[in-house]
């Protein structure tokens, strides 16, 4: 059977880079497609590749309609498994079906499928108990080579970060595991946009009054509790008119427009500002089938305007959309970008789509840094290169007027290196390995080796390395001995001996010396600042005193040091690097 639909290059590019990553490894895989790139294509195609039983999930019924859609449009019968759409097949090769049936109906599913795909796989999590991970835990049982493929316009979940581990392009995302192990195709936004598959996004700061969420409090996920963001918007009821009555204003040239709200509250306030025969307000409580019908009265452009409260992200298709403004706070660059989204697909006479933040999200667009929380506001995506591999990472920093790194806070090289010569068990791993070039590390006192800064027991030698928290705790206790919060280090050149004095956030002070015409004291200090100068970005050997004061403005200042009381004096006998526990860390 041909395809009545031809693909476009990139789209055969994912097909075929699927079928060349599961011939050679039954590890997950992801896709990352932006929204519009038409990921059902990929997923009709695959499915009509396939030869044995395939299963198609997705969270939203109107995914699980469109995705069945496009592979019945190559004439070909595919199964539908989902309880919204009042049907419950399971016994075609091919079945498109909502989690949220199948994980209700796990009896019904234990034939031998050899392939999962899932759109929208952002929204796996890591939990074994998840909807997701007990399908998938099932279909293994029948199968232990299923293959697992997903699919994503955002490869990142809020609290995790990026939702696999290994880039093809050679890189890592972070140590920990992840939902899915190979991201093995990627296509950017911007390429999409470039080449005209979508229309642009007209980013406009707001020009009005916006809304200032920064002081309200966050729970873990980085979001915000509602009745907080009620409370807030109650106060601002003139921000919420001026808002409306502008985008009313720039919606007199515009198709369709979107307008997310933070709260349902939020939504029937600006709702009721809008032109009532005009305007649709859709929330997680309105009822199914008028939900259905305003969506279609707003496809056919019988209402302009469509308020929205977490609902219309995704599974959502309106091309005449051409104007989409955000009046809710987000952390999630995942939902940002599903937002905007909704705005991108392809509509005759539309020249772009306009997009106004009115909630000071920052997010940008095109290029999101999620792959670990923001340390802090002021912190911006820097490039750090490996002196290890040469590999250029993008970690959270800070960079001066010339764009020279101040500092950064990443841990560990995301390089990936290809296997030895020789190194056989490597290979049939069917993956490289990661660079081992710590940014941030703790040295094991048993065998010397860089471990995470995290780590309880070393990676080499496998023994317990010293908790910090346990070495500040049992130093204070002790009465001969001394631990001060570093906020600074000064240095003295005499000669070959350096004097180094470490200067307490309470004006504490301690001192040591080290003299380099002695090789083992010269070691230490490699050991300890030489390794990690420049934020380990330029690891040096010192070789005189004269040499370090030259360059001391790059040294690292430990986050803690601790001492002991001699006769007269106190020695220093810990320094404590990149602490980050329950105490508080050196300002």
């Amino acid at each position: 059977m041909n395809a009545p639909f031809k693909l476009r290059p990139y789209q055969q590019e994912a097909v075929d880079a699927t079928l060349n990553h599961f011939r050679k490894s039954d590890e997950s895989a992801v896709i990352v497609l932006p929204t519009g790139a038409g990921k059902s294509l990929v997923i009709a195609e695959l499915a009509r590749l396939a030869k044995r039983k395939i299963l198609v999930l997705t969270h939203v019924k109107e995914l699980v309609e469109q995705n069945h859609a496009k592979y019945q449009s190559y004439g070909l019968t595919g199964g539908i498994f989902s309880a919204g759409l009042k049907r419950k097949e399971s016994r075609h090769q091919v079945t498109f079906a909502s989690v949220q049936s199948v994980s209700a109906n796990l009896d019904q599913f234990r034939d031998e499928y050899s392939l999962v795909i899932i759109d929208e796989c952002h929204r796996v999590s890591g939990e074994e108990t998840s909807q997701y991970q007990r399908i998938i835990e099932l279909l293994r049982q029948q199968n232990d080579a299923l293959k697992v493929l997903g699919l994503t316009a955002t490869p990142y979940r809020l609290a995790m970060g990026w939702i696999y581990r290994y880039h093809y392009r050679g890189f890592v995302r972070g140590e920990d595991d992840k939902p899915f192990q190979h991201c093995i195709y990627e296509l950017p936004l911007s390429y999409m946009i470039n080449r005209g598959y979508l229309t642009r996004p007209e980013l406009v700061n707001a020009a009005v009054a916006q809304y200032d969420f920064s002081a309200l409090p966050q729970d873990r996920f980085g979001e915000y509790a509602e009745k907080d963001v009620n409370e807030l918007l109650s106060k601002h009821k003139r921000v919420t008119r001026a808002i409306v009555e502008q985008v009313m204003e720039l919606a007199a040239e515009r198709q369709g427009v979107m307008i997310f709200a933070a709260t349902v509250d939020h939504a029937r306030e600006i709702t009721g500002y809008l032109p009532d025969h005009q305007t649709a307000l859709i929330t997680g409580a309105t009822d199914l089938k008028d939900r259905d019908l305003l969506i279609e009265r707003f496809k056919q452009r019988e209402l302009k305007y469509l308020v929205n409260v977490s609902v219309l992200t995704t599974g959502f298709d309106a091309p005449h959309v051409d104007f989409i403004a955000i009046l809710r706070p987000t952390q999630s660059v995942s939902l940002y970008q599903q937002i905007v989204g909704r705005g991108l697909r392809l509509n005759e006479g539309k020249q772009d789509c306009l997009v106004i933040d009115y909630a000071g999200n920052h997010v940008n667009l095109h290029h999101p840094e999620v792959g670990e929380p923001k340390p802090n506001p002021d912190s911006e995506p820097v490039q750090v290169f490996c002196p290890g591999c040469g590999f250029a990472n993008i970690f959270w920093g800070k960079a001066d007027g010339d764009g020279r790194v101040i500092e950064h806070y990443g841990r560990r090289c995301q390089g990936l290196l290809e296997p030895a010569i020789g190194d056989d068990s490597a290979k049939l791993q069917g993956r490289p390995q990661q660079c081992d070039y710590r940014f941030r590390f703790k040295e094991c006192p048993h065998c010397g080796a860089e471990n995470d800064i995290a780590a309880r027991n070393c990676h080499q030698c496998q023994k317990a390395i010293i908790d910090p928290d346990d070495q500040l705790r049992d130093a204070l206790k002790l009465k001969d001995a001394m631990v001060i919060r570093c906020a600074g280090i000064s240095l003295v050149a005499d000669g070959s001996k350096l004097r180094i004095t470490y200067h307490g956030e309470d004006g504490e002070e301690l001192s040591e010396s080290f003299d380099f015409s002695k090789p083992g004291q010269r070691t230490v200090f490699n050991k300890l600042f030489g390794r990690r100068f420049a934020n380990s970005q330029a690891p040096r050997v010192f070789s005189s005193a004269d040499e370090v004061f030259e360059l001391q403005t790059l040294l690292p200042a430990p986050d803690f040091v601790i001492a002991r009381k001699q006769k007269h004096y106190w020695q220093v006998q810990e320094r404590v690097f990149d602490y980050q526990g329950s105490f508080r860390k050196a300002y």
